[in-house]
């Protein structure tokens, strides 16, 4: 295993846990931090593993923070229909 898959996995139980914690916003500035920190390893993954490793790592990414991922599919569909 390389240390990107290590780091990635590290990733996930980091998102697990912080969503664990109550928060009074939501879980926002925990999603921004997890999204500044899970884009350079998800580079990384798909650097060092190719890109079918990257976009399963991807997937399991965007099924962790899910509510940025459908906020940002309305915004482009808002976009998009102007």
């Amino acid at each position: 295993m390389t240390y990107s898959l290590i780091a990635a996995f590290l990733w996930f139980i980091l998102a697990n846990v912080a969503a664990l914690v109550p928060s009074r916003d939501n879980h926002w500035s925990r999603a921004y931090v997890l999204i500044a920190v899970g884009v350079p390893i998800l580079g990384w993954v798909t650097y060092e593993n190719g890109p079918f490793i990257g976009l399963v790592v991807l997937a399991a990414g965007a099924s962790v923070l899910r509510w940025p991922v459908i906020y940002l599919g309305r915004w482009v569909r808002r976009k998009v229909a102007r």
